[in-house]
């Protein structure tokens, strides 16, 4: 059996392409996260403009991707115009299928055209179309609509999309897959709008050939059988991962208002429980995958001059989501929840980056350190979900200096206008919604990406929690540099992280072994750490600092369930995760 070892090179200015084979890479780093992190050292000159022509798009997928349940995400790498480093961000639906079924292991776009354009993939055609007709559009739903009507490939083909606020370069703008599917952090919908690429559709009729079967169906059995049985799973089938605001909320490490506090007795009215009694419109899986945890809520209003007819809208929502633009703005009713993810949506904007960045403003109204001036006659108000949705619209089309600040994201709007102690941000991205102790925060300062997703050190608060032993520094770092480096083997696969429980080191050699990959535990631990390595090559490269990590004083301020956060302990594991990263080598070099 192959790998999915063939890069397809796309080149905007020029409107050429290219296909190569790439054997070396996808044979030493398996796909995904691995394979993509070494094309963008290859493909993105040092200290390039996250916003030029010379910052490229990648897109990867891996070995079990089409053959196995839950492998059903792509990665996209690319520098960050957010953070202005490393830029990672992974999306489900059919995106990871259609470009294997295309014939692609990844896909690398780079250059920039000088008209709109959106790109149609369908196997070895490769076509460059007029965008102008679609570009200004600003909902990605609309512009879905229309690709879809333009395009082949009904049921098999992915759409990524961007809207307005990809278009006017918002820093953390996302790409919408499908509908319901994002690349949602760090700015990947900014990429695509500085390129003036509207849209990527792809598909293909490829099929991966199977030498093994006997062996193969017995392993693909044992993990459908684990993930429909799984009572984890079956948590994020019935409820979604909206099922985490009532457990963090009465743990208190639940973000409220800013993290002006952890908990909150309203909280239960925006509930993933109270979402599927009375919202619960229908739920969507990605492709290959049996769990369904993606839960759309249909909210029904009546119109305004028309009392007796009524429009359904249906919505996304999921734990993250109901954090940001629930709880951090003081929003504990599900019609004003809804009503602003549905204008973050239409946007293209990252939910949990837009809901920090306005629970900054609402405090920095608070505090008089801005006014009706910057905000244009918007009186910031907690729980005021009318205000806010305005504000999204205003920062998805910036009309003055203060939106602009907005559209950069907090870390930047409070170098500006004052706040940084409540600026929630670490690396320059907007916190995740877990306050559960100290070991969170250290993930999201050391992590990759900054997310909550890489080490989940969230997990690990909740470990001290139930044992009563918190964990010195030391081991703080070596657990999450562990779990670091194995997520990365995760993510070349690339599986789904809710299923990291199902495909433990047993699992994964047993389906890479059906897949001709003969590796032991320790080669995994070395690629996985390898990998992690050469993010961080590139991080460096284009000017991280460990020492110029700021920790927000208001972690500090808000108590977790493992009590007060000591600075001191935060430096510490954050400073020997990195020595230990680095290792024997010099990782500079």
């Amino acid at each position: 059996m192959s790998l999915p070892s063939k890069v397809l090179f796309i080149d905007l200015s020029r409107r050429t392409f290219r296909v190569e084979n790439r054997e070396d890479l996808f044979e030493r780093y398996l796909g995904g996260t691995g394979v993509a992190t070494c094309l963008l050292l290859e493909n993105c000159p040092e200290n390039a403009d996250p916003l030029g022509p010379d910052n490229p798009i990648i897109f990867a997928v891996g070995p079990l991707t089409g053959l196995f349940p839950l492998a059903s995400k792509t990665v996209a790498m690319f520098k960050s115009p957010h953070t202005g480093n490393l830029g990672e961000s992974h999306a489900g639906g059919r995106s990871a299928v259609a470009i294997r079924s295309a014939g692609y292991g990844a896909i690398v776009i780079k250059g920039s055209s000088k008209t709109p354009v959106y790109l149609a993939v369908h196997g070895t055609d490769v076509r460059f179309r007029d965008a102008s007709g679609i570009w200004g559009i600003v909902t990605s739903v609309t512009v879905g609509r229309v690709v879809r009507e333009l395009e082949s490939g009904a049921g098999v083909r992915t759409i990524m999309r961007i809207a307005g606020a990809g278009e006017n370069l918002v820093s953390y703008a996302c790409v919408t897959t499908e509908t319901y599917r994002h690349f949602g952090r760090l700015g990947l919908g900014a990429v695509f709008g500085s390129k003036k690429l509207k849209a990527l559709v792809v598909s293909g009729h490829e099929s991966i050939k199977v030498e093994r079967k006997k062996r193969y169906r017995e392993v693909y059995n044992e993990i459908y059988k684990a993930a429909v049985e799984s009572p984890l799973m079956k948590k994020y089938h019935d409820i979604g991962t909206a099922s985490n605001v009532l457990p963090l909320n009465a743990l208190k490490g639940l973000p409220i208002m800013n993290l002006k506090m952890a908990t909150f007795p309203d909280v239960e009215e925006i509930s993933g429980e109270k979402l599927v009694e009375g919202y619960l419109g229908r739920r969507v899986a990605c492709t290959h995958c049996p769990v369904a945890c993606v839960h759309i809520a249909a909210l029904r209003e009546p119109y305004e001059r028309e009392p007796y007819f009524y429009k359904t809208s249906m919505i996304s929502y999921d734990y993250e989501p109901i954090y940001s633009l629930g709880a951090m703005l003081g929003i504990f009713k599900i019609e004003g929840f809804l009503k602003l993810m549905d204008v973050v949506e239409a946007m293209g904007l990252d939910a949990m980056s837009v809901g920090v960045v306005l629970a900054w403003a609402t405090e920095a109204f608070e505090r008089g350190l801005i006014g009706e001036k910057e905000t244009l006659g918007l009186e910031f108000e907690w729980g005021e979900h009318k205000t806010y949705v305005r504000a999204v619209e205003l920062i998805s089309r910036p009309p003055n200096e203060f939106y602009e600040a907005l559209a950069k994201g907090v870390e930047y709007a409070s170098s500006q206008y004052g706040g940084e102690d409540f600026a929630l941000s670490f690396g320059s991205n907007e916190m995740p919604g877990y306050h559960t102790g100290p070991t969170c925060y250290v993930g999201y300062l050391t992590s990759s990406r900054h997310s909550h997703l890489d080490s989940a050190g969230y997990s690990l608060d909740q470990e001290m929690l139930a044992a009563e032993t918190p964990l010195d520094p030391n081991k703080t770092a070596e657990k999450l540099l562990d779990e670091e480096a194995w997520r990365q083997i995760l993510s070349s696969l690339i599986v789904c992280f809710f299923s990291r429980r199902i495909y433990d080191k047993r699992v994964v050699l047993k389906a890479l072994d059906v897949n001709g990959i003969n590796l032991n535990s320790e080669d995994l631990d070395r690629i996985g750490l390898e990998i992690l390595r050469n993010k961080f090559k590139f991080k460096l490269r284009e000017g991280f600092d460990p020492k110029n990590l700021r920790v927000p004083h208001r972690i500090l301020e808000t108590e977790t369930p493992l009590g007060l956060i000591d600075e001191a302990y935060l430096k510490k594991s954050v400073q020997r995760f990195f020595t230990l990263l680095q290792g024997d080598k010099d990782i500079h070099n």
